[in-house]
C-alpha cells in the first residue's frame, strides 16, 4: 500500500507516494505517481520487474519517468537494467511495454540466473511479433557473462479449416570454462523444427504434411536452453515432408513426393532421400466391352503403370548442408508395368495369368578389375546414365470343392447333425529368366592359378542388380475349412446352430524345376480355430522336410524315407 496520497477534490487528480501496481504479471514500484485521470498515470523513479520475489527482486528495470495506461501500455524514457541492485550496461533511451490482454506485439522480459560454468545469465528475453490473426513470431535470446549466447526464432501459423503448424530455429554459441584452462571448449550448435498439418476436409484430392527435426548431432547433449530436458537421451533425429495428389478421371493417377531424413546423434551418420517420387496409373482394361460385364481371357486383360524414383544421400554431420554431401548420392528410377488377366476353365476352375515388366534407370554403376601390382580387386564408381530391363511370368489355377456329411437319420436327432468341409486347392507356376547380359567377368590371379569372377555393374544401384539365376517353380497349396451343425440345447429352437471346427487348415509346398538338387521345398502346415464363443483363438503350425540329413546334420539330396526315416522330418 502507498505511504500517502494527496487528492484534489476539484480536478480529481492525485499524488501517490511509494505505490505498487500490478500490470499483466509485472510489478511497478514508484516513488511518486501522479494520477491524471482514471486511465492515465505518470510515475517518477520507478522499478519494473517480473521476478517472483517482489520485495527484493533479483533484477528490475529502473525507470526515471514513465506513463502508464492500465491494461494497455507503459511508455518510459531512459531506462536500464539492474541485477541485484547493481546497474548493468543494458539500457534503452526509450521503451514501450504493451500490457494489453489481447494478442499484441511487445517485449518479453528475460529471466535472470546463474550457471557455474558460464556465469550470470539473462535467458528467454526478446520480442513477440503479433503479425496478424494467422501468424506470429517470437524472437528470444540468451546471454551468459562468459561470452556464450543463444538465439531462437519460434513462429506459429494457422488458417482455419485449411492448415496449421509451427516452425522454430535455435542457434547456440557455447563456451565452456575459460581460455587457457585444459577443459576450455567452444562450439556452435543448431536445431531446426517444423510441424505442418493439413485439415483433412480442406482438399480431399491433395495433402501436404511435414514433421522436421534436424540439426547438430550434439544439440540435445550440449544445448544450455533446451526445448525439453528429456531430449537429452534422444539419439535419433528424423524428418519427413510429403505431398500427395490424386488426379481424378479415367484412368485415375496418384502421385506422391516425399523427403525423409534420419540422423544418428551417436555416430553422426545422416541418411536422406531427397526426394522419393512415386506415381501410379489405375488399372486399365483395353478390351473391356462398352456395356455389360467382362468375359473371357481377352476382355479381362488389364495393366497398370507404376514409377518410383529416389535420390539417396548418406553423409555425416560435418558435411551436412555442404556440396560434398551430394558427391556419393545414389539416383534411380524404376518403371513397372504388370499385365494380368483371369478367366474360367471348364466352368469350375478359375485361372489367372500375368507378366511383369520392369525398366530401371540408374546414374551409379561400378567397374571391377584385378590389380596385379597390389593383388587387390579394385572397384571403381562410374557416374552416368545406364539402364536394365527385367520381366517374369506367372500363372495359377484353383477351384473350390464342397463336401457335406449328413448324420441326421430318420427318427434320430443326433447332437452333431452335419459337417461341412470346404477345400480350396490351387496350383501356381512362376518363371524368372536369367539376365546374364548385365553381368561381366574379370580374372583374378591366385596361387592356384587364374579364377574368373562374375559381377554386375548395377550392384550399387538403388534398386539392386538383376538376377542371373534362372528360376522355374510350381507351387501347390490346399486350404481347408470345417464347420458343423449342432442341435441347440434350447428345445424351442428348431434350427441347428452353426459352429466352426477349424477356421483354416492349410498345406503348401513347391517344386523348383531349375534347381540341380533339393527340388522340393518343405511342406508348411498352418491352422487355427476359435473356442469359448470366439473369445479365444488357437493357432498352430509345422514345417515338414522330405529330405534327410547326413552325419553332420546337413541336408542332403536324398529323401528321408529312403534313408530309413519317416516320410517327413518335423523341423519346426
Amino acid at each position: 500500500e502507498p505511504d500517502s496520497i494527496i487528492f484534489n477534490m476539484n480536478n480529481k487528480k492525485a499524488l501517490i507516494y511509494n505505490s505498487r501496481t500490478e500490470q499483466s504479471g509485472g510489478i511497478i514500484d514508484a516513488e511518486l505517481t501522479k494520477k491524471e485521470n482514471d486511465s492515465v498515470y505518470f510515475i517518477k523513479e520507478g522499478k519494473f520487474t517480473t521476478a517472483e520475489d517482489r520485495d527484493d527482486p533479483e533484477y528490475y528495470f529502473r525507470m526515471r519517468k514513465a506513463k502508464i495506461v492500465p491494461n494497455k501500455k507503459i511508455v518510459v524514457g531512459l531506462t536500464n537494467m539492474y541485477i541485484y541492485n547493481v546497474p548493468t550496461p543494458i539500457g534503452l533511451p526509450f521503451a514501450y511495454f504493451p500490457m494489453s490482454e489481447k494478442q499484441t506485439s511487445g517485449i518479453i522480459f528475460p529471466t535472470f540466473g546463474q550457471n557455474n560454468d558460464r556465469g550470470y545469465n539473462l535467458t528467454n528475453g526478446g520480442y513477440y511479433f503479433a503479425i496478424n490473426d494467422y501468424v506470429d513470431l517470437e524472437v528470444l535470446g540468451d546471454y551468459y557473462t562468459n561470452g556464450s549466447y543463444g538465439l531462437r526464432l519460434e513462429s506459429a501459423y494457422a488458417l482455419r479449416y485449411r492448415f496449421r503448424g509451427n516452425v522454430g530455429f535455435r542457434y547456440e554459441n557455447i563456451i565452456n570454462s575459460e581460455r587457457g584452462f585444459p577443459d576450455y571448449s567452444k562450439s556452435s550448435i543448431y536445431n531446426i523444427r517444423w510441424s505442418h498439418a493439413q485439415d483433412s476436409k480442406s482438399n480431399p484430392s491433395s495433402r501436404f504434411s511435414a514433421s522436421v527435426n534436424l540439426g547438430s548431432s550434439r544439440y540435445y547433449q550440449e544445448s544450455v536452453n533446451q526445448i525439453n530436458a528429456s531430449n537429452f537421451l534422444n539419439n535419433t533425429l528424423s524428418s519427413s515432408v510429403s505431398y500427395s495428389k490424386t488426379f481424378q478421371g479415367e484412368p485415375q493417377v496418384n502421385m506422391s513426393l516425399t523427403a525423409t531424413h534420419s540422423q544418428n546423434t551417436n555416430t553422426q551418420q545422416i541418411n536422406m532421400t531427397l526426394p522419393t517420387f512415386q506415381a501410379s496409373v489405375s488399372r486399365i482394361f483395353p478390351f473391356e466391352p462398352k456395356t455389360g460385364t467382362k468375359k473371357g481371357i481377352v476382355q479381362n486383360i488389364n495393366f497398370q503403370y507404376n514409377v518410383r524414383g529416389e535420390n539417396r544421400i548418406q553423409t555425416t554431420d560435418s558435411l551436412f548442408f555442404k556440396k560434398e554431401m551430394f558427391d556419393d548420392a545414389l539416383m534411380g528410377l524404376q518403371h513397372s508395368v504388370p499385365l494380368t488377366t483371369n478367366f474360367k476353365v471348364f466352368k469350375y476352375f478359375s485361372m489367372s495369368a500375368g507378366t511383369n515388366f520392369e525398366e530401371n534407370w540408374t546414374f551409379n554403376t561400378i567397374n571391377k578389375f584385378y590389380d596385379e601390382e597390389t593383388n587387390k580387386i579394385i572397384t571403381q564408381d562410374v557416374r552416368g546414365f545406364d539402364s536394365f530391363r527385367t520381366y517374369n511370368f506367372n500363372a495359377s489355377i484353383g477351384t473350390t470343392i464342397y463336401g457335406m456329411f449328413d448324420f441326421k437319420k430318420e427318427g434320430k436327432d443326433p447332437k452333431i447333425q452335419a459337417i461341412r468341409h470346404v477345400m480350396r486347392p490351387s496350383i501356381s507356376y512362376n518363371i524368372n529368366p536369367a539376365f546374364d547380359q548385365y553381368y561381366d567377368t574379370f580374372d583374378v590371379i591366385t596361387a592356384d592359378g587364374v579364377t574368373r569372377q562374375e559381377y554386375s555393374r548395377f550392384e550399387k544401384s538403388i534398386f539392386g542388380a538383376p538376377s542371373n539365376r534362372f528360376s522355374s517353380s510350381m507351387g501347390f497349396t490346399l486350404g481347408n475349412n470345417f464347420e458343423a451343425k449342432v442341435r441347440q440345447k434350447d428345445s424351442t429352437q428348431t434350427e441347428p446352430k452353426k459352429i466352426i471346427l477349424l477356421n483354416n487348415l492349410n498345406f503348401s509346398t513347391s517344386y523348383d524345376f531349375a534347381a540341380d538338387s533339393l527340388k522340393i521345398s518343405p511342406v508348411r502346415v498352418s491352422g487355427g480355430t476359435q473356442i469359448l464363443n470366439d473369445k479365444m483363438s488357437i493357432n498352430f503350425g509345422a514345417v515338414l522336410d522330405p529330405y534327410a540329413l547326413d552325419n553332420n546334420n546337413r541336408k542332403i539330396d536324398k529323401f528321408n524315407v529312403d534313408n530309413g526315416g519317416s516320410l517327413f522330418r518335423l523341423t519346426s
